[in-house]
């Protein structure tokens, strides 16, 4: 028995019709009828009834049919699973990230991710939330790290809660501590009249601290502005001023700066994972996304 006579037999019992059959798959009809009578040979039973304008299946038909069926669909998933496998030997990912979510969370994920399948490309693309979903609707990325909420609502992207981050200040060790006296901690009234080293504008650490001090009743002192994560920290390590910024990323960065907590309650920031909702990542980037949403 023949994976191929299986897939003529389930033509012609589907189309009940020997030439509609073997045009479904793509067979000249006489080779179709000469394999159908082949597996009839070898099964020692007719599987159809044959009369002018009627074919029906014999009950040996109606007893293969189901199993022949569930063949036909057992092989097709091993298919699907080995080329599933193989697309995680070679291809790309292309995820974007905040630069902040760079620095802090993404190494240890894209080194563990790159030592199993170290035949996927990844390619990074750093930028603010408001420029990643864009890129995400328009289909240059497969995923994306956005922190929330969105600067938009976007009901074609499907998002998932990564993790809440505290966010703590930095400044240098040889520059006056930004606390009040006897605290140990920065509270947001402490930063009127400091100078911060403050990112570009779309950044979203630049849109929550500012939002933050006018909360508080005043507009923040840019000593510095305009920069990047890691230009940001080189201004604070040179002494120009002090910085809100991720607890991860301070972690990471702390040689040569003093960080500081924030007073309750503090502020945050929630990472999420976003994708596309009508269209599912390719298979390494579904990969990549489980690594994030486990690490």
């Amino acid at each position: 028995m023949q994976f191929q006579q299986l897939q003529y037999f389930v033509a012609v019992a589907e189309t009940r019709h020997f030439t509609r059959a073997a045009d479904l798959v793509h067979v000249a009809q006489p080779s179709l009828s000469q394999q159908i009578k082949a597996l009839e040979r070898e099964l020692g039973a007719d599987l159809f009834l044959r009369a002018r304008g009627n074919i029906t299946l014999t009950d040996a038909g109606e007893a293969l049919l189901p199993l022949a069926r569930r063949i036909l669909a057992d092989a097709d998933t091993a298919r699907h699973e080995v080329q599933e496998l193989v697309q995680l030997r070679s291809g790309r990912v292309r995820l974007g990230a905040t630069p902040s979510v760079c620095t802090g969370l993404l190494p240890d994920v894209l080194r563990a991710f790159h030592d199993r399948y170290p035949g996927i490309r990844l390619l990074i693309e750093e930028g603010g939330s408001h420029d990643l979903v864009r890129e995400l609707a328009r289909g240059a990325l497969d995923l994306a790290l956005v922190v929330l909420p969105l600067p938009s609502p976007s009901p074609a992207l499907t998002t998932v809660e990564l993790l809440r981050e505290d966010l703590v200040v930095v400044s240098s060790p040889e520059s006056p501590a930004p606390t009040g006296p006897g605290r140990r901690t920065v509270r947001i009234p402490d930063l009127e009249g400091a100078p911060l080293v403050m990112f570009r504008h779309g950044y979203d650490l630049r849109e929550l601290t500012v939002a933050a001090c006018r909360a508080e009743g005043f507009e923040p002192d840019f000593a510095v502005e305009g920069g990047e994560m890691d230009a940001v920290l080189g201004f604070v390590r040179a002494g120009l001023g002090v910085a809100v910024v991720p607890r991860m990323v301070a972690t990471r960065s702390g040689r040569g700066l003093r960080v500081t907590p924030l007073a309750r309650p503090g502020l945050h920031r929630t990472i999420a994972l976003a994708h596309r909702s009508d269209v599912a990542p390719p298979r390494a980037a579904r990969e990549l996304q489980r690594m994030l949403l486990e690490r």
